[in-house]
């Protein structure tokens, strides 16, 4: 199989969400997705940190976590809440300031889904701000780049 063409999706105004149709079962992406201490094994963008992660290896809704980023070259740390989280479904979580980061995952046929990335700004306190310093056109380069990672991981040759 080769990896399928990463799709724009319509998520609504303030959202950047793109999907593609990964070779690999439903559960076994939604492990890796609810489990905030691989989460820099599914990002693209290269801003999460394989170090400090702190919180359950399990999200449930309301649970908060804790990862390690840098940006610009400069290291942090954020901690999100999970707003969302139904099995082998939906993975959601709210940062700091308001925007919103949301997995859908759909099982196309047995060992194929669609995984759908999301970044919600229309939830965040100073959307235009989001706009502003750009951050809807690199956040939307990162989920290409993870999506597409993702993807090229389970493609057989």
């Amino acid at each position: 199989m080769t990896t399928s063409t990463l799709k724009t999706e319509d998520a609504g105004p303030r959202t950047v969400s793109r999907s593609v149709q990964v070779a690999a079962p439903v559960a076994a992406l939604f492990d890796q997705i609810a489990d905030p201490h691989r989460h820099h094994d599914l990002d693209g963008s290269g801003t999460v940190r394989d170090a400090d992660v702190k919180g359950p290896h399990r999200l449930t809704e309301g649970d908060k976590f804790t990862v390690a980023m840098t940006q610009y070259g400069l290291p942090y740390s954020i901690t999100s809440k999970a707003t969302a989280v139904q099995e082998n479904h939906l993975v959601e979580w709210e940062h700091p300031l308001g925007h919103r980061w949301r997995w859908e995952l759909t099982e196309v046929s047995p060992g194929t889904t669609k995984v759908t990335e999301t970044f919600d700004y229309s939830t965040a306190k100073v959307p235009f701000v989001v706009e502003l310093l750009g951050f809807h056109k690199k956040n939307a380069e990162g989920i290409e780049s993870t999506l597409t990672g993702l993807a090229s991981r389970y493609e057989t040759h």
